[in-house]
């Protein structure tokens, strides 16, 4: 993609958030930042990367990744019959699950500016802990 794209897409994007891809109302006062207004351009990745030994979050809890899983062997076992319903439902499976994660993060975020609305104090620690998720979501989005 040229730079020029690519700043476009990134103005174009400024306002989008976890809670606007899952689809729940989101706060219109909140605004996000493009990227390259962080003035880092590609170098600035290796500051944000993960560290190696960091263990991933897990995403969903147990139970809701044993039934994505179930769905999916489902979905699948089904393949050699109908090859093209499956691809469907595959992806419909998938579209389902982001949706799913995009407001697990949607919600997280919501009882975070819940705080800060009723004048709670969210401690640095709570706000660590949410970047620390964010970026670990991140790391594996980017190593996909």
């Amino acid at each position: 993609m040229d730079e020029a794209n690519k700043i476009k897409e990134e103005q174009t994007d400024v306002g989008l958030t976890t809670a606007t891809v899952a689809g729940v109302g989101a706060r219109p006062d909140v605004r996000a930042v493009a990227a390259s207004s962080f003035g880092g351009g590609s170098s600035a990745g290796a500051a944000t990367a993960p560290a190696i030994d960091e263990q991933a979050a897990p995403l969903f809890s147990p139970e809701e990744a044993k039934d994505f899983r179930a769905r999916w062997d489902a979905i699948q076992v089904s393949f050699v019959d109908d090859p093209r319903r499956v691809v469907e439902q595959a992806d419909s499976l998938v579209a389902l699950t982001m949706k799913r994660l995009a407001e697990i993060f949607a919600a997280e975020r919501a009882k975070l500016e819940g705080q800060l609305d009723r004048g709670d104090n969210v401690s640095t620690e709570d706000l660590r802990l949410a970047l620390r998720r964010y970026r670990s979501f991140f790391g594996r989005l980017l190593s996909v």
